[in-house]
């Protein structure tokens, strides 16, 4: 019998509450982890609107409203290289990685010994672990114009004249990052897209089998429409980090000769703000990358529900 004045609705969700009370305290930690180290730090956006220097009170400071984001288009004209970078790099390594991760899965999954599969997986996964710092040295080492391993060896064997300077040739810059990614993040993006195949019933391709599908028809027409649920999901939540770029893998990639086609954002947010110390005009131009990356992951889920109806919400 429901007490008079007691909502139904209100009533069940106040025993859900009990009965998962456990449930609610073992998630306060990381709902506190996440408020402490993400929601709370956004107060320093107050930054980007007022003429801050370091050792003045921030509510001291004199305030400058919009003047760093107008700033940041009429004063100079690095948005135009900084975006065109962003963009070109970003979304080539997005749709070059998630292109390879999708193909490896599929190819790794008609591999019909699991020893070799297993191995060559766990052989993909490794890179994911290893450090930048390292990556670069390693790519000093084989790829440097007068001493990398793989220039002297193709000048000794005559395929080429000179060496091809790969980290400092502005012209490979961006193929170099996108290669550079594609390797590091194969195998640990693979790993979404193996785990779909695996939820695909295998009643489907016995069925096809039976039908007289070959291999190659069981995967067109079971396996990747099986998988595309999953890649769109994927793309919409990768479509909100299109203006992040890895901040290590260019910090150490970027030198004199090539910096003009690889300052990102990111960088360009280091720069003024950790070497210049422009406090404001960093925080300004990396509140307009939240923003737009945001916009961009709204716009994206929107369309992919009309076109697909596929959703994150």
């Amino acid at each position: 019998m429901i007490k008079a004045g007691v909502h139904p609705v209100k009533r069940v969700k106040s025993r859900n509450l009990v009965r998962n009370r456990y449930l609610y305290a073992m998630l306060l930690p990381a709902v506190l982890l996440v408020f402490v180290f993400w929601y709370v730090p956004l107060t320093g956006w107050l930054i980007a609107f007022v003429q801050y220097r370091p050792g003045i009170p921030l509510l001291s400071a004199k305030w400058t409203g919009l003047q760093q984001f107008i700033g940041f288009f009429t004063d100079t004209d690095d948005y135009v290289h900084l975006i065109r970078n962003t963009l070109a790099i970003n979304i080539s390594s997005l749709i070059a990685n998630m292109t390879t991760a999708f193909l490896f899965a599929i190819l790794l999954n008609e591999i019909r010994w699991r020893y070799f599969s297993k191995l060559i997986q766990t052989v993909t996964f490794f890179p994911f672990f290893v450090s930048w710092i390292i990556i670069y040295s390693l790519s000093s080492a084989m790829f440097a114009t007068s001493a990398g391993a793989i220039n002297e060896t193709l000048i000794q064997w005559g395929v080429i004249a000179e060496g091809v300077n790969l980290l400092g040739d502005p012209r490979y810059s961006w193929m170099f990052m996108i290669a550079l990614g594609v390797w590091k993040y194969a195998g640990y993006n693979s790993v979404i897209f193996i785990s779909a195949i695996s939820a695909i019933s295998s009643e489907y391709y016995e069925a096809a089998q039976i039908d007289g599908a070959n291999r190659f028809q069981r995967i067109l027409y079971i396996t990747i429409p099986g998988l595309m649920p999953t890649a769109i999901v994927l793309l919409i939540l990768n479509s909100g980090w299109i203006l992040n770029s890895n901040f290590e893998q260019f910090y150490l990639f970027t030198n004199a000769t090539n910096w003009q086609r690889m300052e990102v954002l990111d960088i360009y947010i280091y720069k003024y703000g950790l070497q210049l110390l422009n406090y404001p005009y960093a925080t300004a131009v990396g509140i307009m990358k939240t923003f737009i990356s945001l916009i961009i992951l709204m716009v994206v889920n929107q369309i992919s529900k009309k076109a697909t109806g596929k959703a994150i919400f």
